[in-house]
């Protein structure tokens, strides 16, 4: 595997509280979005997880041509519980917002965006790839 490796790790912080760190030693607190929890919850960050990661495809792209005015976006979804088969989320969709200034790179970098969105969507976006391909999650007890 060498390379493809990626992994976090998580240590407890309080009941239903975590604080997650990645390798370059970053981190943030996920909870349970309880009323005065402010921190993200798990599916909060896998939203968050798959805007951004087709916001940076995109961003790589069309920042080559001209820069964004305006570069935002909205991710949703319906989260569902489902006795049969348990929780999930439905509906996803990524919502972007992005400008360029007039003239003629601002015209070259809106006329690749959809493309970009595109390549980002059905190849480049390991996050929303691997959500809409469906991929097993084990868990263990070490």
């Amino acid at each position: 595997m060498g390379d493809s490796l990626r992994q976090v790790g998580f240590e407890r912080l309080a009941n239903s509280s975590y604080r997650v760190t990645n390798a370059r030693g970053g981190s943030i607190t996920v909870g349970s979005g309880g009323e005065d929890d402010t921190d993200f919850t798990p599916v909060e960050l896998l939203l968050a997880a798959i805007g951004t990661c087709s916001a940076i495809d995109v961003d790589i792209v069309v920042s080559r041509r001209a820069e964004p005015t305006e570069f935002s976006a909205v991710v949703r979804g319906d989260k569902v519980r489902d006795a049969d088969e348990g929780n999930r989320m439905e509906n996803l969709a990524v919502e972007f917002t992005i400008r360029f200034p007039e003239g003629e790179d601002g015209d070259k970098a809106r006329e690749a965006l959809p493309r970009a969105v595109k390549m980002s969507h059905d190849r480049l976006c390991t996050v929303s790839r691997t959500v809409e391909l469906g991929t097993p999650v084990t868990t263990e007890v070490v």
